[in-house]
C-alpha cells in the first residue's frame, strides 16, 4: 500500500532582496515559500548564495591556513579583493572594516572609506559592508562610508536594537539595504525589524542576522530560531519575513577545532556549519576560506538543480 506523503503548504512568502549596483553584477536572495529545498511542498525561486570575506587590512590574527590561499594578495585590501572575485570566482563580496576597531589599527574613518572606495571602483560584484563592531567608531564609519557607495545599492551592517538609528537613517539616504542582528532570539529579532520600519525603511529591504555559532557550540538552538522565524513568516507575520544572512567564517575560524590538524579541518569544519544552516533556511552564507565557498556553490546547486521535482 503506498503511503501519501504530508505537505505543507504556506500562503506567504519571503521577502526578495536585491543586492548590486547598476551596471554591474545583480544577486537577489529571499523569495521562498517552503522550508529549505522541500520543492514538492513549494518554491526557492532564488538559490542562497556564498559570499568571500576579505578586510579592509591585513588580518593578523587569521591562521596560517586561512591565509594561504589568497599568498601576498591578503596584505593589500585591493589586490585580495580583486583575488577573490576574478581568482576564486566570488558573486558576492563581503567587506568587513576592521582597521577602524582600537584593538585592530584604530585607523581613521576617513582612511577605512578610501579603502572601501578603491575595492569598490575595481570589483564589479555586490558588496557587502560590516563595520568593525565598536558601536562609537561604526556610528561615525559607517555614515561614510555609505555615502561613498551612495546608489550603489549595497547591503550594510550591523544594526542592533541598542545601535539602529545611525546606520538606518544613512541606508535609507543612500539607497542600500540593510542587517538587523538579534542575539539567537526571535522576539528581539522582530522588534529590531519593527524599529527599522518605524524609521520609514522599507522592511523589504532588510535581511536579518540571527547570529549563530559554529558546528559543536549549541547549533541546534540557531537552527531552532532560525526556522521558528521561517515558520512565523509563512503564517503571515511579515516582520519576520525577511532572508537570513550568517556569518559562517567568522564563527567557525574563531573555534579551536578549525585551526588544529592542518587547512582541511578548517574547511571541513566552516562547510559542515554552512549546510546545516542551508538547511535552516540560510539565504546568504559569509565564510573565509575559498575552498568552502566553492564546495558550497557546488552543493547549492546540487540541490537546486537535482531536487527540483514537480509538486
Amino acid at each position: 500500500m503506498a503511503i501519501e506523503l504530508v505537505k505543507e503548504k504556506y500562503s506567504n512568502a519571503i521577502n526578495v532582496v536585491e543586492i548590486g549596483r547598476p551596471g554591474a553584477s545583480v544577486i537577489k536572495v529571499g523569495g521562498e515559500t517552503t522550508l529549505p529545498f522541500l520543492f514538492k511542498e513549494g518554491s526557492m525561486p532564488h538559490a542562497p548564495v556564498t559570499a568571500l570575506e576579505i578586510f579592509d587590512c591585513e588580518p593578523t590574527d587569521w591562521p596560517d591556513t586561512l591565509r594561504e590561499p589568497f599568498g601576498e594578495a591578503i596584505k593589500d585590501p585591493v589586490k585580495w579583493a580583486k583575488a577573490v572575485v576574478e581568482k576564486f570566482g566570488s558573486r558576492l563580496l563581503c567587506i568587513r572594516l576592521q582597521s577602524v576597531h582600537p584593538d585592530y589599527g584604530n585607523r581613521s574613518s576617513e582612511e577605512s572609506v578610501s579603502v572601501l572606495k578603491a575595492i569598490a571602483k575595481e570589483v564589479k560584484v555586490p558588496l557587502i559592508v560590516i563595520g568593525c563592531g565598536d558601536d562609537d567608531k561604526d556610528n561615525d564609519l559607517l555614515p561614510k562610508a555609505s555615502q561613498a557607495l551612495k546608489g550603489g545599492n549595497c547591503l550594510f551592517g550591523i544594526a542592533t536594537q541598542e545601535n539602529y538609528k545611525t546606520l538606518t537613517a544613512t541606508c535609507l539616504a543612500d539607497g542600500h539595504s540593510i542587517i538587523s542582528e538579534s542575539p539567537i532570539d526571535v522576539n528581539i529579532a522582530k522588534q529590531v525589524n519593527i524599529l527599522i520600519s518605524d524609521m520609514g525603511f522599507d522592511p523589504r529591504r532588510i535581511i536579518m542576522h540571527t547570529t549563530m555559532t559554529a558546528l559543536g557550540y549549541g547549533m541546534e538552538y540557531v537552527y531552532s530560531i532560525m526556522e521558528r522565524s521561517r515558520l512565523a513568516a509563512f503564517m503571515g507575520d511579515k516582520m519576520l519575513s525577511m532572508p537570513f544572512i550568517l556569518f559562517v567564517g567568522q564563527e567557525t575560524w574563531r573555534v579551536k577545532e578549525a585551526k588544529e590538524f592542518g587547512a582541511r579541518q578548517g574547511v571541513n569544519w566552516e562547510i559542515a556549519t554552512a549546510v546545516s544552516m542551508l538547511q535552516a533556511g540560510a539565504d546568504i552564507l559569509v565564510v573565509r576560506h575559498p575552498d568552502s565557498a566553492k564546495a558550497l556553490t557546488e552543493y547549492i546547486e546540487t540541490l537546486m538543480t537535482n531536487n527540483k521535482i514537480p509538486a
